[in-house]
């Protein structure tokens, strides 16, 4: 069965790591060199697995309510030898087995995008870069600002990159990961951002990659990335620009046809040293196109204008609000408002650990197969009953046997309706980290 093969590639993650785990141990001569109930396959396991509800109650439920379980306390100090890159390597090991059990499309097209997670600690715990103290709240928190990147396609986090948040930059962030992310063979990824991730630094870190941008800019009135460029007098256009970049004021310095942009030192730019005489070319479209009546939306990209013509260019960014639904059932459904920890070190685990269920609750969704009948509306997979059902699963040993996953799923359906649409709101809508006490038994 399928869920078998998912199951046995998540083990096959977790065993690779273990087999090196004093490269994830905190002391590498002791950690993890005896034999305990919580050893670290089933530590990081359990992590995976685990749910909203207090720590004792996962570990009930964790281990078949046996009254001869791990403690809580014992599993606090046996996660306090594990390094959160541990967690993380079994992240990425999971969604490189999982990735041949798709097909490969031409253009691979990944959203990047940020959230910002809240718990409580202390001090003691927790470093300044961390705390947050808003001027609602006498108390104050702690924040961890994540940079995802996530799969349109396929609906799963690719890789993201865990920042505090009075260190939060979310270019360095994108720059970082778009250096280090995989290009399947036969295949261009596509970065989506929107007006946060539009700068030429970031351009020019994907064109390095030999890979393609879609990032949504200031409209061409406002003074942003494209203003002062020569536009057609037709309120919607696709147009080719040549940009030369300079970090320098010498008038040394020429440029034969296009636009000359200074970067000044202030602005991040990794292939030209501030002061140098260097140059660096940049060419892209700039599409502008109706959203109503008195409305238009800007973007650049260094797709083919032959293959992505406006009409498909708007539709492939009308597509980057699949991250923006991801982080809702992230946050909300696979659990990762309710932390386990005062720690940011745990926090960290548990981060990447919502990441690694949420894509296997994902792609065990999109290999079910749903009936389609003469019926108003087709049908999806109901994500919080697939995200408790693959909790369950990763939960039980492989000597209980196992649970008809895909059968489960099949029988929990919603209706797609795509006509119902919100306003999103106009202000951010804070939520104070849960209390422990308050957690569901």
């Amino acid at each position: 069965m399928f869920h078998d093969k998912i199951k046995s590639l998540f083990i096959d993650a977790v065993n690779s790591v273990v087999s090196i785990i004093p490269n994830y141990a905190v002391n590498p001569e002791k950690d993890f060199t005896r034999r305990k109930k919580f050893p670290a396959d089933k530590l990081i396991t359990f992590l995976v697995a685990e749910g909203s509800s207090s720590t004792k109650v996962e570990l009930l439920d964790f281990f078949d309510m046996d009254v001869r379980r791990p403690t809580a306390s014992a599993f606090n100090q046996q996660r306090a030898k594990l390094k959160p890159e541990a967690v993380e390597a079994v992240f990425h090991q999971f969604n490189e087995a999982a990735q041949p059990l798709v097909g490969i499309p031409d253009y691979h097209f990944l959203a990047a995008d940020g959230s910002t997670v809240t718990y409580f600690s202390s001090p003691q715990f927790s470093t300044p870069e961390y705390f947050v103290e808003p001027g609602h709240s006498a108390k104050g928190f702690y924040s961890i600002h994540i940079n995802a990147f996530y799969d349109l396609d396929r609906h799963t986090y690719t890789d993201a990159l865990l920042q505090p948040v009075h260190e939060k930059d979310e270019f360095r962030a994108f720059c970082d990961i778009v250096d280090r992310h995989p290009v399947l063979h036969g295949s261009k990824n596509v970065y989506v951002g929107d007006r946060g991730y539009c700068s030429y630094n970031n351009m020019a870190h994907v064109i390095e990659q030999g890979q393609y941008f879609l990032f949504r800019t200031k409209d061409i009135h406002s003074r942003g990335l494209v203003h002062n460029f020569d536009f057609p007098e037709e309120d919607s256009f696709d147009i080719t620009v040549k940009v030369t970049l300079v970090r320098s004021h010498s008038k040394k310095i020429t440029v034969s046809g296009g636009y000359k942009r200074f970067v000044d030192k202030a602005t991040a730019f990794d292939y030209i040293e501030y002061g140098s005489g260097d140059i660096y070319g940049l060419s892209f479209r700039i599409i502008r196109f109706p959203l109503s009546e008195n409305t238009y939306e800007c973007v650049v990209t260094n797709l083919p204008a032959e293959e992505f013509p406006p009409e498909r260019i708007k539709e492939c960014y009308y597509g980057r609000w699949g991250i923006e639904s991801s982080f809702r059932r992230l946050k909300y459904t696979i659990g990762l408002n309710n932390f386990h920890s005062y720690k940011p070190e745990y926090i960290k685990q548990e981060i990447w650990a919502r990441l690694t269920a949420y894509n296997i609750t994902e792609t065990l969704i999109s290999h079910t197969i749903t009936e389609t009948h003469d019926t108003k509306h087709n049908y999806q997979v109901n994500f919080a009953v697939a995200a408790h059902i693959c909790r369950t699963f990763l939960r039980l040993p492989a000597e209980k046997g196992g649970i008809d996953v895909m059968s489960l799923l099949e029988k929990e359906l919603l209706p797609i309706r795509k006509e119902r649409h919100y306003e999103r709101l106009k202000t951010a809508h804070f939520r104070k980290p849960r209390y422990f006490i308050y957690r569901a038994s």
